[in-house]
């Protein structure tokens, strides 16, 4: 297992409606832990690299409707 931990930064803040959403992304193989900044403005994201790609990680978090600054568009 090669662990990459990335933090993305949120396009707005998540608000109680979102934890769900949060919560669903651990359900993906190789999502290992997601963290929110006690600012609720980034959220960090911990997987397992020998499972999926960068593009992946950031296709999870749309698919669950998190709101985040992909790193190609920084």
């Amino acid at each position: 297992m090669t662990k990459v931990t990335r933090t993305y930064d949120l396009l707005r803040p998540l608000g109680e409606e979102d934890m769900d959403s949060v919560a669903r992304v651990h359900a993906t193989y190789g999502m290992l832990r997601v963290q929110l900044a006690p600012t609720l403005d980034k959220i960090t994201v911990d997987y397992d690299a020998s499972r999926l790609m960068q593009k992946d990680v950031e296709s999870v978090l749309a698919r669950h409707a998190i709101p985040i600054r992909t790193l190609a568009a920084v």
